[in-house]
């Protein structure tokens, strides 16, 4: 009997030790998103399920996942409170599945601006939603809201004129938070072109940067896997870019080919460009990252001091107007 039970206890313990030193599996996902909230939302939920059964700690759902909008005025009618229907239904998503979700970007609701403009431009200033980032636990709370900083208004060569300013309020808050798969920072599409705003969030201690994204396919073409293998490899963290993908509409179409990206710079999962919908799976290895940090110092190595009249090197709680060099 005593032999016995100190076999079992053996066992256990070897069992328990094997679960420290698991790394956490994450799910990427890509979708393409509609007008059509109810079957956008039926996909994330099957994605959510197919996480959950794969043994995933987190699921990154794309910019957008809610809904795309043939007009910005649809997107404006659609905007909701955090506690409106789209994530009260998504927090009881997380609560169902027991899974993490990164919810990449809806139009959140905002308050009556306090702005002194008058007539027509002070109503379109009210009217404007944000474009809302949010990290739900697996018991459906809120853990993160993220409101996209940099807004995307360009005119694209051979592509579509767009502004998003037009009906989205910028944010102004650089976020990170902790969860299973290491501490999370957030950004959404556009910010992916500031490479300042991800050395803000490596200096509040990020090492998994969520990029989710609804890429045109122009600029996806050209710029979309260069640019975060380059974020992946000045940060040295892992980026999560779930991706739209496909023809949403007639007006509007998206890139695709969600990503996954070591803190090496290299691509470990790719959804490629026409699935949809799709998931994409990897672990999450923390102690790379540290190694990597530990054989190229390069957060230690800035010079603030020249570039931005800071101080040099590394140390957390600077502002977002210190470029990496």
């Amino acid at each position: 009997m005593r032999i016995a039970s100190l076999a079992s206890a053996a066992a256990a313990t070897a069992a328990s030790s094997s679960r420290l030193f698991m790394k956490p599996l994450v799910a990427v996902g890509q979708l393409t998103s509609t007008g059509d909230r109810v079957q956008n939302m039926r996909i994330c939920k099957d994605l959510a399920i197919q996480a959950k059964a794969r043994g995933a700690a987190l699921l990154c759902l794309p910019e957008c996942f809610s809904l795309v909008g043939s007009s910005w005025r649809e997107t404006v009618a659609a905007g909701q409170a955090l506690d409106g229907p789209i994530v009260t239904e998504m927090r009881a998503l997380a609560k169902e599945q027991g899974l993490w979700l990164s919810l990449g970007g809806f139009p959140e609701k905002r308050q009556p601006s306090t702005s002194t403009k008058s007539g027509n431009e002070g109503k379109e200033e009210n009217e404007k939603v944000f474009n809302t980032h949010l990290i739900l636990d697996d018991k459906g709370d809120i853990q993160a809201v993220y409101r996209k900083i940099h807004l995307f208004d360009v005119n694209i060569p051979n592509g579509p004129v767009l502004q998003e300013s037009k009906y989205t309020a910028p944010g102004s808050e650089v976020v990170v938070i902790d969860s299973p798969i290491g501490r999370l920072g957030l950004s959404t599409c556009y910010d992916l072109r500031f490479p300042e705003m991800y050395e803000a969030l490596v200096r509040k201690g990020a090492e998994v940067l969520l990029v989710p994204s609804a890429f045109t396919v122009p600029t996806g073409q050209a710029h979309w896997e260069i640019l975060l293998r380059a974020r992946a490899i000045e940060t040295q963290c892992y980026v999560l870019a779930s991706a739209q993908a496909g023809e949403h509409n007639d007006k509007r179409a998206s890139y695709g080919h969600s990503l996954i990206v070591d803190p090496w710079g290299k691509v470990v999962e790719d959804a490629g460009g026409e699935a949809s919908p799709a998931l994409v799976m990897a672990e999450i290895d923390l102690e790379r990252v540290q190694e990597i940090r530990a054989k190229i110092p390069v957060q230690q190595q800035r010079r603030r001091d020249v570039f931005f009249g800071g101080s040099a090197g590394g140390g957390g709680g600077g502002g977002v107007g210190n470029s990496p060099s």
